[in-house]
């Protein structure tokens, strides 16, 4: 039996994870009966913690991703879901929260429309290095039905990602994948002559180099274990192209903004997740060189850990509203032919 390390004096666990969005289907504990029926191999991981809960070991690579798969299987309708070795394993609470997140900020009440959140297939989504995972159109079409197309400069990722699709003939119709030949073009190839997105999505790599991966993730558990570390092993995986970029996370995003200029009449909204809040000051600068005329910021949480998407739109209030008033009349379009 394992115990997990945690500087938090004993006692029971919260029961509600109050950080997460109110739409999460993550805020109350585990249930590790449910996730073990929708995913046997589970079991092997699930062990008493010091709290006297029912746990796994967050610091076994292995144990996470059977999780994962399990959540994605219990609460998306994800038959099979395959990641290659040290290959990223999101954790799903955080990523799911990003997707909520979106769809607040497409939400728009129009006339009588009796919810004021967008669904179906005719809202599209563009992922920015959806990786192997394609965590986020996995969630984002069970939650809310929207379509996705995904870009990936990893070539093994990207047939990861294909596979996985493969796996869940389902989704075929729901997701797209592109190959970015170059890694640096992130909207250049990704957004073709003619498109619209409704929204465009993105976890950038975090670190500038390899070596500065390596220290953050002995740095990060040394903290957690208290213990030294020597081998920066990653419990969550996590190759190059996810983990590291050159000039780190903020000369990605500043990348992404001059690019999504190009595109400014092509996408209502554009979004990243930004992982350091002194990033921040940056990255407005970018966005007000560029005329962004709205940019918000989203607060997310998870635990001890907070993070925050950053949005911004080319378009005028007016046209907003026009994008809105567009899509309920094509969503009462398609109801009606349904019945």
């Amino acid at each position: 039996m394992f115990k997990e390390r945690n500087t938090k004096p004993k006692g029971k666990a919260e029961t509600t994870k109050s950080r997460l969005h109110t739409r999460s289907k993550h805020r109350k504990r585990y249930n590790f009966n449910e996730l073990i029926n929708s995913h046997p191999n589970l079991k092997q991981f699930v062990a008493e913690n010091i709290h006297g809960d029912e746990s796994i070991d967050f610091f076994n690579p292995d144990a996470v991703k059977a999780l994962n798969t399990a959540l994605l299987k219990h609460y998306y309708d994800v038959q099979e879901w395959i990641i290659p070795t040290d290959y990223l394993v999101p954790p799903i609470p955080g990523r799911a929260d990003y997707i909520h997140h979106a769809a607040d900020l497409l939400a728009k009440k129009v006339e009588n429309s009796s919810d004021s959140i967008p669904v179906g297939q005719h809202v599209k989504c563009l992922d920015i290095g959806v990786g192997a995972n394609i965590i986020y159109p996995l969630i984002g079409n069970k939650e809310y039905g929207w379509s996705f197309v995904g870009t990936e400069a990893d070539k093994n990722a990207y047939e990861a990602a294909l596979s996985n699709i493969e796996s869940n003939p389902h989704l075929k119709e729901f997701i797209r994948l592109r190959f970015q030949k170059h890694a640096k073009d992130i909207f250049f190839g990704a957004i073709k002559k003619g498109e619209r997105f409704d929204i465009t999505i993105c976890n950038p790599p975090f670190h500038a180099s390899l070596k500065d991966a390596q220290s953050g993730t002995i740095r990060k558990l040394r903290n957690l274990k208290k213990e030294h570390i020597t081998k920066p092993q990653l419990n969550f995986g996590g190759q190059t192209t996810e983990l590291w970029t050159e000039g780190g996370e903020e000369r990605f995003i500043r990348d992404m903004i001059i690019q999504s200029k190009t595109y400014r009449d092509s996408v209502l909204w554009f979004t990243t997740l930004v992982a350091k809040q002194t990033h921040l000051k940056g990255i407005y600068n970018s966005l007000k060189r560029i005329h962004a005329t709205q940019v918000k910021t989203i607060p997310m949480g998870q635990g001890n850990k907070s993070s925050r998407i950053v949005a911004w739109s080319f378009l005028s209030k007016a046209d907003h509203q026009k994008w809105a008033e567009d899509y309920w009349k094509e969503y009462r379009k398609v109801e009606s032919s349904l019945d």
